[in-house]
């Protein structure tokens, strides 16, 4: 089974924003989502989560998920209330909470922030929190959900390199079950974690494959106006060296 998106568009009055004649993706797996700063790529997560209207179709498994079965991590989103970091995770569960929390809302809340190591801030205040603290945190509050299909939208901006490796890794073994879509600015990073990359510019789909076959010269060049070179890591992986064009 795969998602599937056809004809999809977004507009704001008469201008189009996103248009994607057609697109396949399969039914589980981290697909990262790159282009230049303004190709549409928010656009693209905030209308497959729900958020922005859209013509079209997409699909996912021949249906699409309830919003219940749907995790959204926006861009740049901050939380300045004094509720604690396990109080706040815990709002991943809004929907089923009772008049009670359960115990088993509270060995699912230790779990998830132990999987991004966040046990020791359990009880810290959200707007006490860095911004990277933060990001964590609200990750956290998303995978509570057990979502069907995870949504985020540079969820490593403010992350430093430690836990840009621990998040990434975290979400390919959560990807083995669900699909992740996630918009990645760093190139080696999505070449490295991804198993496939969507390419978007000017609100159009410039190609969508698996990382070794997008982060090429001959699709990177022309999308980032840059002169780019390619070079594997030790796991064969490419790391993207960007040149200016002269």
């Amino acid at each position: 089974m795969s998602l599937i998106l056809s004809d999809f568009t977004v507009r704001a009055g008469r201008k189009c924003l996103l248009h994607i004649d057609s697109l396949t993706l399969p039914s589980t797996g981290l697909v990262g989502v790159i282009g230049p700063n303004g190709a549409g790529k928010s656009t693209l997560l905030r209308a497959l989560a729900g958020l922005v209207p859209h013509g079209g179709t997409k699909h996912l498994e021949g249906a699409w998920p309830q919003p219940s079965q749907i995790g959204f991590l926006p861009q740049g989103f901050a939380v300045s209330a004094a509720m604690t970091v396990a109080e706040c995770v815990l709002l991943g569960r809004r929907e089923r909470l009772g008049w009670r929390i359960t115990a088993d809302d509270r060995t699912e809340v230790a779990r998830v922030l132990a999987l991004l190591d966040l046990s020791v801030l359990a009880t810290a205040r959200m707007d006490r929190l860095s911004g990277g603290q933060q990001q964590r945190v609200l990750l956290a509050q998303r995978l509570l959900r057990n979502p069907r299909l995870l949504i985020l939208d540079e969820p490593t901006s403010a992350l430093d390199l430690h836990h840009q490796l621990e998040v990434l890794n975290h979400l390919r073994t959560l990807a083995q079950d669900i699909l992740v879509i996630a918009a990645l600015h760093d190139l080696t990073l999505a070449g490295r974690f991804t198993d496939h990359l969507v390419l978007i510019n000017n609100g159009r789909l410039g190609a969508a494959s698996a990382p070794g076959q997008v982060l090429v010269a001959n699709c990177l060049d022309p999308v980032y106006s840059i002169r780019s070179e390619l070079l594997p890591d030790r796991h064969n992986s490419p790391v993207v060296v960007a040149h200016r064009v002269d």
